[in-house]
């Protein structure tokens, strides 16, 4: 078949069209990996934009926008991807409009619900740095020098925890047989690495027996002569270790949560009693599970006293510290961790009381070789012998975000760190006391570090409280209102509060409640932004008992 002359022209004409069309392309997508060459106007505004938007944003006094999430959803329904690439303005335009006006201000002194606060200046060109360096941590041909100061870093880290001598650091700081931490995406991470490392050592291979990780969980503890495996920690232990029994093939039943007391730590007597029946009953315990710092209230175990089991059972040892770890910088505090230094394990946040960015879990280890358990190699990457940081981590590539912790320690340094505490944990006490004496709440535990629990009590209630006579009735109403309370602060958006679930005991009797839930770590929270939140909920809970009981 032959095309006439018309047809042909048509035929060109489309062809240099859509040649066009893709030159264009091609322009715009190699401008957006060289701006400062083809267009360094564009650049330039792109980062002035930028630079007045995290100004407005970090200077933002309230804790969010007043946005429900149904209007919210509707702005991100459209699933399609754009033919041709967008411009810089109308994509910023995009991003003001619906994911910077509307995201939680976790730097307000007012929002103080969370473990998210605001961040040193520093953070932000080092946060440029890094993504322009683009360094990918796991191994040496992607991360050189990155990977050295990374095990730097978490040995400065190690040494706060452990104190070992000069000689232990000397030999084991860049020694790639040796790991002193390994470096992850957060806490979760941290605790099941810690949880594989104790598993795959205890059930590791002997008299010719390959060990679990070649064979299973099943034929390890048939080799071992056991019936079943479990992980022993308090009931306010993290839910990462639900996660972490779930991936080791255990199941969420074997992991034995023991009761707290009035003051949220794990009950020493029950912990033994519970570590003995395992024993009689011929389960094998991966490993015993200390908190320093509990997520919902802040509370530190007793270290010393769960070492001393876990080390009369020959069991591993973990502490979860990602929440508390830091206190260690504290002369005045540190006590609270008093133990910690026997810990085989332990995991610390630095996004937490560290004041990194997310992102920046750490999990460090008394003895420098027990992560030799979970190594891997691959011949086209981690290979036998390197100082590839990825062959004893469960994540690959990752970011070097140990830029960040590295600079924190050097920039803020020990004294900052203990400032940091110190002011926190000051504060947390101010208000407390403040709560304690405001007949419109009830401060339900005395805080041990920087969290702490209360409630809001309607007026009719108040002298019933100061009584000690509420009925189960009293307090079914005063959770829903608190929980009414703690929705209707956090959707008005002026201060920020996050809730809880407590066990107390009225008339004998153990029922569950609505907590208010504060975590005082902000550095920018203030003394009168604590009385602004209490403020702002006592006109929030007055406004909610009138409704109730103009109802009832």
């Amino acid at each position: 078949m032959q095309l006439n002359n018309q047809e042909i022209s048509k035929k060109n004409i489309f062809s240099k069209t859509e040649e066009e069309l893709q030159y264009k392309i091609a322009d715009k997508v190699m401008q957006l990996f060289f701006p400062s060459i083809h267009e360094p106007e564009l650049a330039e505004n792109m980062d002035l934009q930028i630079a007045n938007i995290v100004y407005d944003f970090l200077n933002a006094s309230n804790a969010n926008t007043n946005i429900d999430l149904n209007s919210l959803i509707q702005k991100f329904s459209d699933s399609q991807v754009p033919i041709e690439p967008s411009s810089f303005e109308s994509y910023f335009k995009y991003l003001t409009n619906n994911i910077i006006t509307h995201s939680i201000h976790t730097s307000s002194p007012r929002f103080i619900g969370h473990m998210t606060s605001a961040l040193p200046y520093f953070v932000q060109p080092l946060a440029k740095l890094m993504t322009a360096m683009n360094q990918n941590a796991v191994k040496i041909e992607t991360a050189k020098a990155l990977s050295f100061y990374e095990r730097q870093a978490l040995s400065m880290m190690h040494r706060q925890i452990y104190s070992f001598s000069d000689n232990f650091y000397a030999q084991h700081i860049q020694n790639n047989q040796s790991t002193l931490g390994i470096l992850v995406s957060g806490g979760t991470i941290a605790n099941i690495t810690a949880l594989w490392c104790a598993r795959n050592t205890s059930l590791g291979p002997k008299n010719g027996f390959g060990g679990i990780e070649k064979e299973g969980l099943a034929l390890a503890l048939n080799f071992y002569g056991y019936k079943g495996a479990v992980v022993i920690g308090s009931e306010l232990m993290h839910f990462s270790f639900d996660k972490a029994v779930d991936l080791m093939g255990i199941g969420t039943q074997g992991l034995i949560k023991i009761p707290v007391d009035s003051n949220n730590r794990v009950n020493i007597q029950v912990l033994r009693q519970a570590v003995a029946k395992c024993r009689n009953q011929n389960l094998h315990i991966i490993a015993i599970i200390g908190v320093a710092g509990t997520t919902d209230s802040g509370s530190v175990d007793p270290l010393l006293e769960i070492a001393e089991i876990a080390h009369e059972n020959n069991v591993h040892f973990h502490v979860d510290a990602a929440w508390g770890g830091p206190i260690i910088f504290s002369k005045k505090y540190r006590h609270k961790l008093a133990g910690i230094k026997q810990a085989d394990s332990v995991t610390i946040d630095g996004h937490k009381q560290l004041y990194l960015p997310m992102g920046i879990g750490m999990v460090f280890f008394r003895d420098p070789h027990l992560a030799s358990s979970i190594e891997k190699e691959a011949s086209y990457t981690m290979r036998k012998g390197s100082f590839d940081l990825g062959k004893r981590a469960l994540e690959g590539s990752r970011p070097g975000m140990s830029l960040f912790l590295h600079a924190g320690l050097n920039l803020i340094g020990l004294k900052g760190y203990e400032f940091l505490i110190d002011e926190s944990i000051r504060k947390t006490q101010y208000m407390a006391t403040r709560i304690s004496a405001m007949s419109e709440f009830e401060l339900l535990v005395k805080p041990d570090t920087n969290l702490l629990t209360y409630r809001y009590i309607p007026e009719p209630l108040r002298e019933v409280v100061a009584k000690k006579q509420l009925t189960k009735t009293d307090n079914l109403l005063i959770t829903q209102l608190n929980e009414n309370l703690q929705k209707m602060q956090r959707q008005i958006g002026r201060t920020f509060i996050s809730r809880t679930t407590k066990t107390i005991t009225s008339f004998d009797e153990k029922i569950s409640v609505v907590a208010l839930r504060a975590v005082i770590a902000n550095p920018l929270t203030t003394e009168e932004d604590i009385d602004a939140v209490l403020n702002d909920q006592i006109q929030i809970g007055s406004e909610i008992s009138m409704l109730s009981f103009f109802a009832n």
